[in-house]
């Protein structure tokens, strides 16, 4: 098993007692040394149920065990009565200690852990019975503020101690009576499973040293991504035999939105003072030429285990930077370069995957690589055109275009809410279709005055005005203007304001409605006959069922778009990281708040640079449209760290080693 094994990898598999901190860098055989690992503990004598692997998806588990396995002797490995290492997620090993021990918590043993479709009902009630008004506080808002507290291990009792703005003390508020009466339905949440056991380990030491003492040796991978819940989780397990082993890099700790604390795994060895320390460096998947910039961009980061990547593959063709006039240009150029190297014998569409930081970026992708007719999946995250604000307001530009169109009328007639109610929208389907005819007929005769009370038919008739008025203004704009006109006028902007408090949720909503002016600006640039028939034919073939999972996905031969998010833990021969500027990456809200908001920035930029094996291609526009509007931009500073125009020792010094 260790002659495949470099030194680094075999010290990790060799240190097989007490703690163990294994600082795995991108690309450098992690999984091998985990799963060689178990397979050298079980042959060394561990009987195989007292190991116990814990990771973050279960994928990664069935992985791990089956890799485990294929490094056992086959008589052992395939023995119907041997017993199975222990290799699960968080959730599903907290879901079998709750099944044993969660009465002492005075919930049922058959509890039920409810969907996102019952937490939101248990929500709705729970704001309902504080009479917090809908504009206040949505329940998936509250959700989202509660799960951020779950994950920090804040009760519902100490909510209201450190919520700062009005929404969070309404959170709180309702927080108490969700919990409350999800524990009266004998029901928990998924943040549930992991802060429930995190308060049975502290109350109960007896329920604690039961578990630990199930376990001989405990393994946790990406620990640089556990909770505050996981991470006293693992502390509890490991206390007693002290056989604990991480694995993961802080380098790639890019969670920090949902909880996850870098400073676990910075502070393992104040935590565990007699842990041995491992490093894995050599890395396997990326040129030279790309680890070199990897190396000089993440030593800007101060607060990290340094270490430093060296490549098994000298050589390598160095990154490219393209510098482009705007948006439009870079997406044409990036897809006209894939173009270009998919005419190359033995290169495929999968080999190529475009990276990006926001979920608006990829919209003009999508049409550049749909016109030049080349497969490619929008993975990590629904396509585009399926968000909910971008539909409605195709939607109405459909309806502006061809009233008849009864499918979109029927989306927007009252939205933005303009009191028309089901049963108002009822009686008019039911009016035009005895009729044989269209909703639109009716109101352009004035019949919604017959047909319904006042109130309701003065409503409509103050909807039907709005797109007659629309419809006369195509003419006098030009397309991007005319699309935020139609922003304006329908109240769509304040609908956002006033439905989505979180400036977060807000800020994203409002991008993929400029991200439609944007696109109607490329457009009417490049038609030769613009018109906004034309426009919609061009955008209706974005809209994409990207519901599937991410590994299934990638099974098609297929360009690869997603963010560098959904990216951790991939790897592409081609790999294109585009619009590197200031406020797309870093993000402009960790500009605003800098300091460790930054660090992340650049960690995350950092896991899409290794995500490269053969080429890297990082680009910018000089301008980028803000409303229809070309602005111009700032190139990202992660630029110039990586290629050496910013002053740094330890970046020198990693870029010298390396």
């Amino acid at each position: 098993m260790l002659d495949k094994l470099n030194p680094a990898q075999r010290e990790a598999v060799l240190t097989l007692t007490g703690p163990l901190l294994v600082l795995a860098g991108a690309g450098t055989g992690k999984t091998r040394v985990v799963t060689t690992r178990i397979a050298k503990l079980i042959n060394n004598g561990t009987p195989p149920d007292r190991i116990l692997a814990v990771t973050f998806t279960r994928k990664a588990a069935n992985e791990m065990l089956e890799r485990a396995n294929n490094l056992l002797p086959k008589k052992r490995s395939r023995s119907k009565g041997q017993s199975r290492p222990q290799i699960s997620t968080f959730h599903s090993l907290c879901v079998k200690v709750l099944r044993r021990h969660i009465s002492r918590l005075d919930y049922p043993p058959k509890f039920v852990i409810c969907d996102r479709s019952d937490q939101e009902s248990e929500a709705r009630a729970a704001l309902r019975e504080i009479r917090c008004p809908d504009q206040s506080l949505r329940p998936g808002d509250m959700l989202a503020i509660v799960g951020g507290w779950k994950s920090r291990s804040i009760e519902p009792a100490k909510a209201a101690t450190v919520a700062e703005t009005d929404r969070e003390h309404l959170a709180a508020a309702a927080y108490r009576r969700y919990q409350k009466n999800l524990k009266t339905k004998g029901m928990v949440d998924f943040d549930d499973l992991l802060l429930l056991v995190q308060k049975l380990f502290a109350k109960f030491p007896a329920v604690r040293r039961d578990e630990a003492n199930r376990f001989d040796h405990v393994l946790i991978d990406e620990y640089q991504d556990t909770n505050q819940s996981q991470y006293q989780i693992v502390k509890g397990l490991a206390m007693g035999h002290r056989n604990l082993c991480v694995v993961g890099d802080d380098d790639q700790s890019i969670y920090g939105w949902r909880g996850a604390e870098v400073e676990h795994i910075l502070r393992f060895q104040r935590d565990w003072p007699d842990a041995t320390v491992v490093r894995l460096e050599e890395n396997y998947r990326s040129t030279a030429a790309i680890l070199g910039y990897a190396n000089t961009l993440i030593a800007f980061n101060r607060l990290r285990h340094e270490k430093v990547l060296r490549p098994a593959r000298a050589g390598g063709q160095r990154p490219r930077v393209m510098q482009l006039p705007d948006e439009t240009v870079e997406a044409q150029k990036v897809v006209a370069d894939i173009q270009q190297q998919l005419s190359q014998p033995g290169v495929a569409a999968r080999d190529f995957a475009i990276l990006f930081r926001t979920n608006e970026q990829p919209r003009i992708f999508e049409t550049e690589l749909r016109r030049a007719k080349l497969p490619y999946v929008l993975l990590g995250s629904m396509s585009f055109f399926d968000r909910k604000e971008v539909r409605d307001l195709v939607a109405y530009l459909k309806v502006i275009e061809n009233p008849n169109d009864e499918a979109s009328l029927l989306r927007i007639i009252n939205t933005p809410a303009r009191s028309i109610g089901a049963s108002t929208v009822k009686r008019l389907v039911e009016a035009a279709t005895s009729r044989g005819g269209h909703i639109w007929e009716l109101l352009a005769k004035g019949e919604q005055q017959k047909l319904l009370a006042p109130a309701a038919a003065h409503a409509v008739s103050q909807f039907h005005h709005l797109i007659v008025a629309l419809q006369e203004n195509i003419g006098n704009h030009t397309l991007a203007d005319f699309v935020s006109l139609v922003i304006d006028k329908t109240g769509y902007r304040r609908e956002l304001n006033r439905l989505y408090p979180d400036p977060n949720d807000r800020e994203s909503r409002t991008a993929s409605l400029e991200e439609i002016v944007n696109a109607a600006a490329n457009y009417q640039q490049q038609a030769r006959e613009p018109s906004l028939r034309d426009f919609l034919d061009d955008i209706a073939l974005g809209n994409r069922d990207s519901t599937e999972d991410k590994e299934n996905q990638l099974q098609n031969n297929a360009i690869a778009l997603m963010t560098m998010h959904s990216a951790k833990g991939l790897e592409f021969p081609y790999v294109y990281l585009v619009g590197l500027e200031e406020g797309i990456l870093p993000h402009k809200r960790s500009v605003e708040a800098e300091g460790d908001a930054i660090d992340e920035e650049r960690r995350l930029c950092y896991v899409g640079v290794t995500r490269a094996q053969d080429a890297l291609t990082l680009s910018f526009a000089l301008t980028r449209r803000k409303w229809g509007k070309p602005r111009e931009t700032i190139p990202s500073r992660f630029l110039y760290e990586m290629t050496g125009q910013a002053e740094n020792g330890r970046a020198k010094r990693a870029a010298a080693s390396g």
